[in-house]
């Protein structure tokens, strides 16, 4: 009697921006095109995959403490596998196999498609394989990819980056910004609306650079418009611009196409124009302030979240205290602090006057402290507003102690709402009124609708059918993901 052999399973290990977690839903649907199978929970996988990041200086002390838990496993496991992939890879490329012999895989940022082939080599010959490309063979996008979520979809439009920021190694690791065709990208959102999805993150390193390649500046804001036109898709974000391209008809394509939805994450670094020049932002503290105060012009409720860095090297108290100038003036509903450390690979890491750490820490805690004041004074002001929420999957980590369900308002505030007498399912649409502000989430204790929505029947024909997408990443499932908190703004 035959036994079917079963097929190897995998496991993907994700570290960084929205960028490599999109990359490692590609990765995961290259493997199961390939034959391969998810390992269930709580099983060792035939197959670790890490897709790492290298804007942290200790990055690489973090993949290699990983691998060093790995290998007593691999050791007790005959045929399991090991590949390393992502900025990290593409950066100390045979490194890595010099410290950690057992990996049998290292392949770069712009050659993913071949990780299948690779391990197969590696298998076949016995001997570790690295391949490292310096320019894209195959645009990502065009790869098989194993969706997150049923209802929430992100859309690559460009890899790669033009800017030259002193701080950020991104450019010299992913290339030169590449750019899709408009109509492949409108395609593939037709496609997943098709599947039930009705809410896109369109994502690039600078996503609003968009059309360089082929020369229409116009060509992101277009773009948008052209969203606008999809019939079925409820909500449009994009992730992340760059304030030195940040042009008015992307503000006015924001507020007249219904289904861009009121946020915008817009990377500050530093309110101080001397840090701003040092860091080659290209940008000044009145042009970004400028262009917050014609966002809200047009779009009057819109949410502006960003990204700061504190202690870049040179930064005086008088540069600190511009920042928090900024801060005051710009009245965020969030942003994603962190502390500056050295890139190993970038210019800031070669500069004088390194700010100490005691001062660093000091500083960050200033800053973290007016944020959260800023955000709970602007949520508070919409205690007693209506608002439709897409309905999330695992954003609320005290949902089952609280009784609560948790979804994403348009302005992508998180809301726990009080579960409703009918039941609701992740990708549908629940009205609520706000009762309770904290400073990073909403409370609404009265649901007063809910509609049933074909994402909702998406996720629910995923759950009680064959898993045909998904990756646990512990990515945010809805509304435009936040940078992971080991991920400093990369834009």
């Amino acid at each position: 009697m035959s036994t079917v052999a079963q097929p190897r399973t995998y496991e993907v290990k994700t570290y960084g921006c929205q960028m490599n977690v999109h990359d490692s839903e590609r990765l995961s649907g290259l493997l199961e095109d390939a034959g391969y199978a998810r390992v269930p929970a709580g099983e060792q996988a035939d197959v670790v995959v890490f897709n790492t990041c290298a804007v942290r200086e200790n990055a690489d002390n973090k993949l290699y403490g990983n691998l060093g838990h790995l290998a007593p496993v691999k050791a007790e496991h005959p045929g399991m596998q090991i590949a390393v992939g992502g900025c990290l890879a593409q950066k100390d490329r045979d490194t890595i196999t010099r410290k950690a012999p057992y990996v049998d895989v290292v392949f770069g940022t712009h050659n993913i498609g071949s990780l299948p082939v690779l391990l197969e080599r590696a298998r076949v010959q016995q001997e570790a394989q690295v391949e490292i490309l310096e320019s894209l063979d195959v645009f990502p996008s065009t790869l098989p990819t194993k969706r997150e979520s049923a209802y929430a979809a992100w859309v690559s439009v460009s890899v790669g980056c033009n800017n030259t920021c002193t701080f950020c190694i991104v450019p010299a690791l992913r290339g030169k910004e590449k750019d899709r065709r408009p109509g492949e990208i409108l395609a593939e959102i037709e496609a997943l609306v098709a599947e039930g999805v009705s809410e896109i993150t369109l994502l690039g390193q600078n996503v609003n650079a968009y059309g360089v390649e082929f020369g229409d500046r116009q060509a992101f804001s277009k773009l948008l418009r052209a969203c606008g036109e999809i019939e079925g898709l409820e909500r449009v974000r994009f992730t992340s611009p760059h304030p030195a391209e940040f042009t008015d008809d992307v503000i006015d394509a924001m507020a007249e196409t219904p289904n861009v939805m009121p946020s915008l994450h817009m990377p500050l670094q530093s309110g101080s124009d001397k840090v701003l020049k040092d860091m080659r932002r290209s940008y000044r503290s009145a042009k970004y302030l400028g262009i917050l105060e014609r966002v809200r012009e047009q779009i009057p409720h819109a949410a502006i979240t960003t990204d700061i860095i504190v202690g870049f090297p040179g930064e005086t108290e008088e540069d600190f205290l511009e920042t928090l100038r900024v801060v005051r003036e710009s009245r965020f509903a969030s942003a994603f602090t962190f502390q500056y450390s050295k890139r190993p690979g970038t210019p800031a890491a070669e500069l004088p006057d390194q700010v100490s750490p005691e001062v660093v820490k000091d500083r960050y805690g200033r800053l973290v402290d007016l944020v959260n004041e800023i955000a709970w004074e602007e949520n508070k002001q919409l205690v007693g507003r209506t608002v439709e929420l897409m309905v999330a999957e695992g954003e609320g980590r005290k949902d089952t102690e609280t009784q609560r369900l948790s979804g994403r308002a348009p302005d992508n505030r998180l809301v726990h709402f009080a579960a409703p007498d009918e039941p609701v399912r992740p990708g549908d649409m629940v009205t609520v009124e706000i009762t309770y502000a904290a400073p990073h989430h909403l409370v609404a204790d009265r649901v007063l609708s809910v509609r049933r929505t074909r994402s909702g029947d998406a996720w629910e024909a995923r759950v009680n059918g064959p898993q045909q997408t998904g990756v646990g990443l512990g990515m945010p499932s809805v509304g435009v993901p936040a940078p992971l908190p080991d991920a400093p703004a990369c834009r």
